[in-house]
């Protein structure tokens, strides 16, 4: 067994070990650090809703690692898509928070031959140094731009999904010259629904009896909102198509506010009837079809470096 298996198996566990404890908590507490920091992978309450990668045969998905490209060389953990030919396309995945890269295994397994989907564990999560919360999301994503790092030939599409959309539009504006396409999922931009209004006031209160990921995830949300001027200057900057894709019926993040920073920010908006705010799980097929939108709407590889070079 590889060092990358086991911690791939490592970071599956703490997951699994932090839903557990919060179970065994006070029903508040339960209820409130389950659900309201969920914001990319919400800890499933029935085993049909989530698949994680163990209910899917071997080569379609892997544990992969890479080193964080700050100064700290922390090691990033995250599930890749399994080896596959002519691959055009590099998604990369910045999830939410808690950053659980095992519930989309169902969006991993529904990619197209061409596609490949890197989703990583952010820093502080699961099997992810440091074991601290990272509240700062330009060092987040700092951190991460190893993964656009793609082979020759190979363009990348950017998709930030909730907590982790104000740090893919960074990542997308410090990487003009790497980024071809930027989607943003059930984006979250320090507006709040009435269950994550609810739920999230709760879990501040217990917040020093979570588990470890769970208190990290309180601790980044509570430090977003200062910081989102640099998410909104990244979003003014951006000349590559940018698609906000929403569910609906979304009471985390209120549909509505993803529809008016695609007006202010001149991007597509992609409404998801019915989709609540895990589409990686809810709504695979709408979501990867927005993905698709967006990368047709990218144009030719020369399209991103004419791009770049604008001011």
């Amino acid at each position: 067994m590889t060092l990358s298996s086991i911690l791939g198996r490592a970071a599956d566990a703490r997951a699994q070990t932090d839903y557990v404890a919060s179970m065994r908590l006070a029903p508040i507490l339960a209820f409130f650090a389950v659900l309201a920091l969920a914001a990319c992978a919400a800890a499933p309450s029935d085993g049909e809703r989530f698949p994680t990668p163990e209910d899917y045969g071997p080569g379609v998905m892997q544990r992969v690692d890479f080193t964080a490209g700050v100064p700290e060389g922390w090691r990033l953990s995250s599930l890749r898509s399994g080896p596959r030919e002519h691959i055009e396309w590099r998604i990369v995945v910045i999830s939410g928070t808690p950053s659980w890269s095992r519930y989309w295994a169902p969006t991993i397994a529904a990619l197209p031959d061409t596609w490949e989907m890197i989703v990583i564990d952010r820093p502080g999560f699961s099997a992810s140094e440091p074991a601290e919360a990272v509240p700062d999301i330009e060092k987040q994503a700092a951190a991460m731009a190893p993964m656009l790092d793609a082979p020759p030939g190979v363009r990348v599409a950017l998709l930030g999904q909730s907590f982790g959309a104000p740090i893919a539009a960074i990542m997308a504006a410090e990487h003009p010259d790497k980024v071809d396409a930027l989607i943003l999922a059930s984006s979250y931009f320090g507006i709040r629904g009435p269950t994550a209004n609810r739920l999230f006031g709760a879990g501040r209160i217990v917040r020093p009896l979570l588990p470890h990921d769970l208190k990290n995830a309180v601790s980044e949300i509570a430090g977003q909102e200062p910081q989102l001027p640099r998410a909104w200057a990244a979003l003014e900057s951006l000349h590559v198509p940018v698609t906000f894709v929403h569910g609906d019926a979304d009471t985390f993040v209120p549909a509505a506010s993803a529809e008016g920073f695609a007006e202010t920010y001149h991007a597509q908006y992609v409404p998801i009837p019915g989709g609540d705010h895990f589409l990686n799980a809810c709504c695979v097929s709408p979501l990867l079809d927005a993905v698709r939108g967006t990368i047709d709407r990218a144009g030719p590889p020369q399209a991103r470096v004419q791009a770049a070079a604008l001011p």
